[in-house]
């Protein structure tokens, strides 16, 4: 079955209130040590830094470099800055961003960005390329790798082929080999995604070089590392193989027979894609014993590649609208199928989920229609399968902390501020910000309120609560806060917010 994605026509008016950008990361003393540092390549099943340490990719999707915009989504509402600042403090460590080979011509031009009252300011009178290059830089200066995505041929829409009559293989391949080039001196960018969801005609392994797209894919891929040895290449499903079919790009069911084989040892991760019924139905939602059988279906699927030691496997995009009831049981199953971080570290499944920007028709995003509030019920299905942030790769200030005077100790300060009230009840938003001159490892925040508040959820924190006095500590994927940073963490409680308390921090 195919899928179609219709993207709901996004509105360039400003939004009426704006997120302020949190303080990005910088280097660290500890920079050395964290997991992530240099290039990555590939050992069975898991993913290793340059120094020999797993990682997990555990990433966002944000969209519109493929479109007629021809940049990223939402500029037209936020600065890029904060939205990677608040990518960062969410605990997404990874972006994948779809492109067009549009964007590599000469006359591009990005359009519906918003300069006013300083935003963007640095992008002005950048092409694409540029503008990429400046969210690829900010990104790995807040401690985020970069996946690019040959999303689509053209802004004109998704193809079945990596190519079509108007933009042929040899340009799919000169284009694929000049981004490559061009972020050759940059280990933010960790990867290119050779083509977004090959489908029917798409074949794998049936020889026919112009619709075989593991053929393609080898092509496509030794021509990258011929530019770039360096690149992790991800390479995507088909639609159907010895006649079952699945979603767009998520059947890998050839690669026991036909795995990709690439010049360069150690450089390949397949990639699958999964989605719930707001997308479209599939014979195994309406299985009696859903979701159970969900576990069998992508081990068939794609997870038997990672299972049996063959190669890593990342979900490169999934979502929903999380409107019905089965698609709620799918994510919670999906979750949980990709391992806990908590229970098998970076020995997991990697992901990125679509989609950051809520202008996807048929699966909404991380963020609400403003471009500025977080969907928390959606951000916390993924809380368990979220991981560490990487190292800087900038040498700039990143989001504007850049340690300074702070002290040599681990110290660090929070901020309280309530988001909402509706008298029975509210939500809230807390900030900690390293203050010392050396990367932090944990922090703890603790209040004590006035009235009869209760914590009722909380996400990207755990906590305990004893009377009016709370104590909140980081989770597994936001622990670590470079000098200068900040990461977030939010909760509801009831009945209303009452008067905001002082709030303490302490850090190790």
């Amino acid at each position: 079955m195919f899928r179609l994605r219709t993207l709901r026509r996004a509105l360039c008016a400003a939004a009426a209130a704006l997120l302020l950008p949190l303080a990005g990361a910088t280097g660290s003393a500890h920079a050395a040590t964290a997991p992530g540092a240099g290039y990555w390549h590939t050992s069975g099943r898991q993913i290793l830094d340059a120094a020999g340490q797993p990682v997990r990719i555990a990433g966002i999707n944000w969209f519109g470099f493929e479109t007629a915009n021809y940049v990223v989504h939402g500029l037209w509402s936020r600065d890029y800055k904060s939205m990677i600042d608040q990518m960062r403090s969410l605990g997404y460590n990874t972006i994948r961003l779809p492109y067009s080979d549009d964007i590599l011509k000469s006359t591009t031009v990005p359009n519906s960005i918003d300069f006013s009252n300083g935003k963007n300011a640095d992008l002005q009178g950048l092409n694409s390329l540029q503008v990429m290059d400046r969210i690829v830089a900010y990104a790995g200066q807040d401690g985020l790798r970069v996946i690019l995505d040959r999303h689509r041929p053209d802004a004109g829409g998704q193809s079945a082929l990596w190519y079509t009559s108007s933009v042929p293989e040899s340009t799919w391949i000169a284009d694929l080999k000049a981004l490559a080039s061009r972020y050759a001196a940059d280990p933010t960018v960790i990867g290119i995604d050779l083509h977004n969801e090959p489908h029917d005609p798409a074949c794998w392994g049936c020889g026919d070089t112009t619709v075989d797209w593991r053929l393609a894919a080898q092509r496509a891929g030794n021509a990258v590392l011929s530019v770039n040895p360096d690149l992790l290449v991800f390479v995507e499903g088909v639609q159907t193989f010895n006649g079952v079919s699945g979603w767009w790009g998520g059947n890998l069911m050839g690669v026991a027979q036909y795995p990709v084989q690439l010049s360069v040892a150690n450089r390949v991760v397949y990639s699958a894609h999964d989605y719930a019924t707001s997308v479209a139905q599939q014979s195994w939602f309406s299985d009696p014993t859903f979701p159970a059988n969900m576990p069998g279906v992508w081990d068939a699927y794609w997870g038997y590649i990672f299972k049996q030691n063959i190669a890593p496997v990342w979900v490169g995009e999934f979502g929903t609208t999380l409107a019905s009831t089965v698609d709620q049981k799918w994510l919670a199953a999906l979750v949980s199928y990709l391992r806990p971080t908590s229970t098998y570290g970076a020995d997991s499944f990697q992901w990125t989920f679509w989609s950051w920007n809520p202008n996807s028709g048929d699966t909404g995003g991380i963020l609400k229609d403003d471009w500025v509030t977080v969907d928390t019920v959606k951000d916390g299905y993924l809380a368990s399968v979220k991981a560490p942030l990487f190292p800087s790769t900038g040498t700039g200030t990143g989001g504007g902390g850049g340690g300074g005077g702070g002290s040599s100790t681990a110290s660090c300060s929070a901020s309280y501020a309530v988001s909402s009230d509706w008298g029975s009840g509210f939500n809230a938003d807390v900030t900690v910000t390293n203050t010392g001159s050396t990367a932090i490892g944990s922090w703890t925040v603790s209040w004590t309120w006035s009235g009869s508040q209760q914590v009722t959820n909380m996400w990207n924190a755990s906590y305990t609560q004893s009377g009016g006095t709370v104590t909140a500590v980081n989770a597994a994927h936001n622990g670590t806060v470079p000098a200068g940073g900040s990461v977030s963490f939010g909760f509801g409680g009831a009945p209303g917010g009452g008067v905001v308390p002082s709030v303490s921090c302490s850090a190790a």
